[in-house]
């Protein structure tokens, strides 16, 4: 088991793995952020091999997956950090669960039951995005499909929801209700912030209100944050708009903790 519930969950890294000079220095940052808060605190690399669910044919997609599963392995060895990465299709799980300590269902695909059942089947804890086209009533869907094939430990995640063209808005009701199906639930803070398709081929954001998302959804009730995160946003292969400045990433945990604290 990775989640604690007597501590607060990080996943955090880069939108796309990119190479391994990158993913080592935001790794470096999550692993000595967990080291800072071991006894509140555990932390989780996040980083994507593929970013399939791309806006154009002509955008840049990743290093492809057996480059960032090497990727993944060499944090792991490097700093210690349980490792994940999103998948795509049910073949990919196999090799994913290889290396990854958990794998995430994109919330586009969190209704596609082979893709959930060979993620399952992994052994490996699985992180499930609540869909933008979701109720967060509907996650138990999800959850019980996971639950059906096995799964050993599981995570739901916010990532707002569809409102009208080009934007996302968080229902905060929503940790209370996913809570209700007995996992874990995470607010994704800077997905949500996302404008899709709103940047003219790619999507736009406003990453300014990632902290105001995290700290209220940590209010709310949510037992971790997945941050997006990288040394320089606006020339980042994929989501430069919405991926938090790496140098915000402590800044923003010793928020959550403090907000979490004062609920105690």
């Amino acid at each position: 088991m990775i989640f604690n519930k007597d501590k607060f969950l990080l996943i955090a890294g880069p939108c796309s793995l990119e190479n391994r000079d990158l993913s080592f220095r935001v790794a470096e940052k999550v692993a000595e952020t967990a080291s800072k808060y071991a006894d509140s605190l555990v932390a989780v690399f996040k980083g994507s091999f593929d970013k399939a669910n791309r806006t154009s044919l002509d955008s840049p997609r990743g290093p492809g997956i057996d480059e960032g599963l090497k990727i993944l392995d060499a944090v792991k060895e490097e700093f210690g950090l349980p490792v994940t990465t999103d998948v795509h299709e049910a073949s990919q799980c196999a090799p994913i669960g290889e290396v990854c300590d958990a794998v995430q269902i994109p919330a586009f695909l969190c209704r596609q039951t082979d893709l959930l059942v060979a993620a399952a089947k992994t052994g490996r804890c699985v992180n499930v995005k609540k869909g933008q086209f979701l109720s967060p009533y509907d996650m138990k869907y999800a959850v019980a499909k996971l639950r059906g094939a096995g799964a050993v430990e599981i995570w739901q995640t916010e990532r707002g929801s569809t409102f009208g063209y080009g934007n996302l808005v968080v229902d905060m009701r929503s940790f209370s209700i996913m809570a209700e199906n007995g996992t874990p639930v995470i607010m994704d803070a800077t997905h949500s912030t996302q404008l899709p398709g709103a940047g003219g081929g790619v999507s736009g954001g406003e990453r300014k209100y990632a902290e105001t998302l995290a700290l209220a959804a940590v209010a709310a009730g949510a037992d971790g944050v997945f941050v997006e995160t990288h040394p320089d946003p606006e020339n980042a292969l994929s989501d430069a708009a919405t991926q938090l400045r790496l140098d915000g990433l402590l800044p923003l945990v010793e928020k959550c903790l403090s907000v979490r604290a004062a609920l105690a």
